[in-house]
């Protein structure tokens, strides 16, 4: 059973770009190619499934951006990132896309050759959602790899059964595997730490091994031997929670520090520094963005004096949400730094309802870092039973999943029950059920934008239902299953490959030749 992380597959990566699916996720990719290669890396082929979401967005949304970007060795808030085509270039790395018929079974399939004058390498990874990824083949070796571990590579050149065993005996690793077919193998050992220099050099010396690779982990919580949590669905964590009467926070809490290793004080912390970063890209936001790459311009502004000046409907604290929902996304277009919440295409949801409700309520820092863990950990009931990845289950794996956990945020701002925010995440997610992914122009801004906002209003008002004690009927996990069954089923042109609805409207394609000539005249 794999157990997600709140800060690996639920609220996170800090990143910039348009898409944590493809931007994130590719630059991590890309960072272990660089790792593979141990950063020598003179030419790259890279190829996507003519009959996957990458063979037409892998552009547009910012997957070969991220890519080029991780070969180079950067991080995910690289304020270079948009140049990195060029960078790639200037580095003398030449690189090759190419769209063919791979029979991948992955809508993100990742397949790279990666070339030096020493060696070549190839390797096959996918995007699973959020900025969350496996690699899945090395040197056409079946792997799994999420980046969650410091992993050493031995290849080697005969069977590798006995040195097994001589590593076991020697080494403190939490898995060593043996893969392969005996005339082509590969060790992965998996462990908190790669190993020393000392035992690497003993290695190299061994007849079997032909080489050694170390290649870090890109996650910010590794995993660790016999993980243990206290409950991985809504109805287990109800059961641990009786007796013991915990907001749904502080059960967030108890959840990451035996999935990620962690104190209760380490949990807090992290998720304080993450709403310190979603309070400043809001002000960022508000204060106006710039980029030429974008549909949309700066709106947010305009929305924040008509409301100031009185001008706008009365909607009590919706308006303040609908602001920092609107920023939050102009600063991800603008190539900001955002927060995937969970996605970088719904970043705005979760944290501009939740943020922007505190500051409505006037509500300290501790209050917004109590709500998004337990967005947090409604969302770690999503990853490990259904996806964040619009690829695969359309805009309700995204936009809606950040209605649900923004839902469970805001009951926890104003005080309801565990069981209250329990009921206004199942019924927000009732009510986003099968929603589309169809960005306009092959952008991640239309109708992204009114998406994210549909999603903070949709988690106000069931979080209000939930408060006066309404009835969700059905229970969340079941609602969370149905989800996940419900996106298999979207037809696979509205699930985020800008192959139906919007995306293929007259006016999409003439945004979308329009931004194609501003960005081949850019470079």
């Amino acid at each position: 059973m794999y157990y997600p992380s709140i800060f690996n597959d639920v609220i996170g990566p800090v990143m910039r770009g348009p898409s944590s699916s493809h931007c994130a996720a590719a630059l991590r990719i890309g960072r272990v190619a660089r790792d593979l290669m141990e950063g020598r890396i003179e030419e790259v082929i890279i190829e996507f499934d003519t009959h996957g979401s990458l063979a037409t967005t892998h552009a547009s949304q910012g997957s070969d951006m991220g890519l080029f970007g991780g070969l180079l060795g950067w991080e995910t808030t690289d304020e270079r990132l948009a140049e990195s085509a060029s960078a790639l270039l200037d580095a003398g790395i030449k690189f090759d896309i190419r769209i063919l018929d791979l029979g991948a079974a992955h809508p993100n399939t990742y397949q790279l050759r990666l070339t030096n004058s020493v060696e070549t390498h190839s390797l096959t990874a996918i995007s699973t959602g959020g900025g969350m990824i496996e690699v899945i083949e090395i040197d056409g070796i079946q792997v799994s790899m999420a980046g969650d571990y410091f992993e050493t590579l031995i290849f080697l050149d005969s069977k590798g059964d006995e040195l097994i065993k001589y590593l076991e005996a020697r080494i403190k690793a939490d898995r060593i595997i043996l893969l392969g077919q005996p005339d082509h193998q590969l060790i992965v050992v998996k462990a908190q730490n790669f190993l020393d220099e000392n035992s690497i050099s003993e290695l190299l010396a061994m007849d079997p091994v032909r080489s050694v690779k170390k290649i870090a982990p890109v996650l910010p919580v590794l995993s660790h031997l016999n993980v243990q949590v206290p409950f991985i669905t809504c109805e287990e964590m109800l059961e641990y929670n009786t007796g013991k009467d915990l907001a749904l926070w502080e059960l967030a809490v108890h959840y990451e520090s035996a999935r990620g290793n962690l104190s209760a004080d380490q949990v807090v912390e992290k998720m304080q520094e993450i709403v310190c970063i979603l309070q400043k890209s809001i002000l960022i936001g508000i204060r106006g963005t710039k980029y030429a790459d974008r549909i949309l311009g700066y709106q947010s502004g305009q929305f924040q004096t008509l409301m100031e000046n009185q001008k706008l409907l009365d909607s009590g604290m919706l308006n303040q949400i609908i602001l920092s929902v609107t920023a939050l996304m102009e600063v991800k277009s603008s190539m900001g730094v955002i927060v995937a919440s969970p996605t970088a295409g719904s970043c705005g949801g979760l944290p501009g309802a939740c943020i922007g409700a505190a500051g409505a309520m006037g509500l300290s820092l501790e209050e917004s870092t109590q709500a998004m863990l337990a967005a947090g950990l409604i969302g770690v009931f999503i990853a490990a039973h259904a996806t964040f990845a619009a690829e695969v289950g359309g805009c309700q794996a995204e936009c809606g999943a950040g209605s649900g956990m923004a839902a469970a945020a805001l009951v926890t701002l104003a005080r309801g029950s565990t069981q209250q925010a329990v009921n206004a995440a199942s019924m927000a997610l009732q009510n986003i059920m099968g929603m589309i992914c169809d960005p306009v122009a092959n952008r991640v801004e239309v109708p992204c934008l009114g998406k994210n906002v549909m999603a903070a209003s949709n988690a106000l008002a069931c979080a209000n239902m939930a408060i006066a004690d309404f009835d969700a009927i059905i229970p969340l996990d079941e609602v969370i299953e149905t989800m996940d069954r419900v996106g298999k089923s979207i037809p696979v042109e509205l699930r985020c490959t800008a192959l139906g609805g919007l995306s293929i409207t007259k006016t999409s394609i003439a945004i979308e030749n329009k931004l194609n000539l501003i960005r081949s005249a850019g470079e």
